[in-house]
């Protein structure tokens, strides 16, 4: 994020604000443009204060702590020196909920005389879609596109109330509406099609005046959106969602760092939860992706943040399996690379995905969603005990099952299978950037790419779909099927991808079969799986510690020493908290503690670097090189895997 911003976040919406709560509408470089963002769209590009004319000078700036809080705080005066002390203090608070930006702005006199200020307030918005905002610029045409700004009230007696932002292109419509009591006492034309709200402010000698200003910002296709009114109301809010999500939940007095990790997580899911709709149409809440950049609904991160969750908050789950139900594909589609039964990877609300722009409106562009649902099915439904569930979505499990065997290639091929999408992503498994799938000299896999840790998804997934089919669905034909499907996949994985020089499973085999031999941290995603033998398991989890791939902040996705291994790459030598979490429940599972418990004290000793919160990603420098974990420069803020990734933890290790 960009130096002295601060992100305020809830539910499906977020405001990247400067220190002194202005927005200014900056692109960002890889980072995150600043402005209010509802359903993939800016929906504030400015707001911006003056008062007397002037840019007020910081004092105190919007801090992080505060902004975690929920709310933005800062304190301005006017610029001016010693000699001549501030005539008045300006004291900003700001916050969001769903689809609204919300601000207190109190101005206090510093005189003993009465004194009058004028206010001004410019806004704008632009309405540009987030994928016209990211680092590489790209541009999309919007052929008769139209913006427009009317003043809201205004005609005949009645008061001013605000200024409505439009903007339409054909069937789309969106609008942002700002509104102020007490109204403000013009709406200036600035030339740049923003509008400036001005005020007119008497105070008393030592007195005080308040403007409340409300953004609400209504997309395409969404309901209008309830306004708090006040900040402090809305931080209210999310304070209440917060000890919602902590109730029940019992964190370990002999690991306070843990503790604090998981309470920090906690509080990040709450904030991340956004709307989704079940098959009949129910409305849930899921964990989105992260901030900035993915704020919405991507199958494989919900999926593992909830299987992460699970024994601590159940009601993920539960609400993630009908949403992406939902939003399961029935029909082959090629642009969205959908076929019969695949899980969604990515949802999008906005523009350029509704005219099929970029191919993210449903796109389903991964190989391990569909596996992944139906281990979270299973697991929910053996940890839980709830049958209902399962039973309501048999059709789509089987559909799930179908779309394994068949498109996803277990029958054909003999692995779950994928290749590289023109309009879309090259790798669909975790590790989908370009290159990521590469040998250990760096050269990247070709042709269709059979991924070592979607195979192990596969494995589970067949498993835990066969104890459903026994004990849930009462169809014990259906059950040996998976069952005999998954031990022959553990068979062939296990002749396949081993390489008895190196002691390891290769990271992928390409589309002649030929072994991707990059030694990798999908490695540790096996042992989670379960499909590894004893042996294998045991001598994959101890080459996982050594110091090629232990950092000392976590296991590196890549082995350094390999000319592939990158520190600063986002696949191929940083370090993941949400797989670093996988490979701990996985040495467990193999009864390795001892290097479970080190990779929990490695992720714990990163939190508490950085605030108890672990980032998507760190670089992959090695503990000795620099007293704390060094970030990864374009991390999303806050990550739904890395919020849950301590409940993980504390799954695997306990409190000690």
């Amino acid at each position: 994020m960009t130096e002295g911003h601060q992100l305020l976040v809830r539910g499906g919406t977020f405001a990247t604000i400067g220190a002194s709560g202005d927005i200014s509408g900056v692109r960002g470089s890889g980072t995150a443009p600043d402005g209010l963002f509802v359903r993939d769209a800016r929906h504030l590009s400015r707001w911006q204060l003056t008062v007397d004319g002037a840019v007020p000078e910081i004092l105190t700036p919007v801090s992080r702590a505060d902004a975690e809080a929920g709310a933005g705080r800062c304190v301005l005066v006017p610029r001016g020196g010693r000699q001549e002390p501030p005539a008045y203090t300006v004291f900003r608070e700001q916050a969001v909920t769903d689809g609204t930006f919300v601000e207190c702005l109190r101005v206090t006199s510093n005189r003993g005389v009465p004194t009058t200020v004028q206010v001004a307030l410019t806004v704008d918005a632009d309405f540009t879609d987030q994928f016209e905002l990211r680092a590489d610029h790209r541009t999309y045409a919007k052929t008769g596109a139209v913006r427009s700004r009317r003043v809201i009230g205004g005609g005949g007696e009645g008061p001013v109330l605000g200024i409505e932002f439009g903007y339409r292109r054909r069937e789309w419509r969106s609008c942002t509406t700002v509104t102020a009591e007490p109204a403000p006492d013009a709406v200036e034309e600035t030339g740049t099609g923003a509008r400036r709200l001005v005020w007119s402010l008497g105070l008393d000698a030592h007195g005080t005046a308040e403007v409340a200003l409300r953004a609400a910002a209504r997309p395409h296709g969404a309901p209008e959106p309830e306004v708090p009114d006040t900040p402090a109301e809305a931080v209210r809010q999310l304070a209440a969602v917060e000890e919602d999500f902590m109730s029940g939940v019992t964190l370990p007095g002999a690991w306070p760092e843990l503790a604090a990790a998981c309470r920090r997580g906690l509080a990040d899911l709450a904030a991340l939860q956004v709307p989704a709709s079940g098959p009949d149409g129910e409305a849930l809440r899921v964990p989105a992706a992260g901030v900035p950049w993915f704020l919405t609904l991507l199958g494989r991160d919900a999926l593992l943040t909830s299987l992460f969750a699970l024994p601590y908050l159940p009601r993920l789950a539960a609400a993630t399996l009908p949403a992406l139900a939902a939003t399961q594909a029935t029909e082959s589609t090629e642009g969205a690379v959908a076929q019969p039964g695949k899980i969604v990877h990515e949802v999008r609300h906005g523009e350029l995905a509704h005219f099929g722009q970029v191919p993210y409106g449903r796109y389903y562009g991964s190989v391990d969603a569909t596996p992944l649902f139906l281990v979270l099915l299973g697991a929910y439904t053996e940890q839980s005990g709830d049958t209902a569930l399962a039973r309501r979505l048999e059709p789509h499990a089987r559909a799930a099952v179908g779309w394994i065997l068949d498109h996803g290639g277990l029958t054909s091929r003999g692995y779950l299978v994928y290749r590289a999408d023109k309009g879309g992503l090259a790798n669909q498994n975790w590790k989908d950037s370009p290159g990521a799938i590469c040998s250990a000299d760096g050269s990247r896999a070709t042709g269709p790419v059979m991924a070592a840790g979607a195979q192990g998804y596969a494995y589970d997934a067949l498993g835990r779909t066969a104890w459903l089919a026994r004990t849930v669905w009462d169809d014990k034909v259906y059950a040996d099927l998976l069952t005999q499907a998954a031990a022959d996949l553990r068979d062939r994985f296990q002749r396949d991808f081993w390489m008895p020089g190196q002691g390891f499973p290769a990271l992928a085999l390409d589309g002649d079969g030929n072994q991707v031999d990059a030694l990798a941290s999908d490695a540790g995603h096996l042992l989670w799986s379960g499909l590894l033998d004893k042996e294998y398991g045991e001598a994959v989890g101890r080459r996982l510690l050594e110091p090629d791939f232990f950092s000392g902040w976590g296991v590196r996705t890549l082995a350094a020493g390999q000319a592939a291994y990158h520190p600063l790459s986002y696949h191929r030598g940083s370090v993941w908290p949400h797989d670093n979490a996988l490979i701990a429940l996985g040495l467990a599972r193999y009864g390795l503690h001892d290097e479970a418990r080190a990779v929990a004290r490695a992720l714990v000793a990163a939190a508490s670097t950085g605030g108890d919160r672990l980032p998507e990603v760190l670089a992959g420098y090695g503990r000795e090189a620099y007293p704390g974990p060094v970030p990864y420069p374009h991390a999303c803020v806050r990550e739904s895997r890395s919020a849950a990734a301590p409940l993980a933890l504390l799954t695997a290790v306990g409190g000690v």
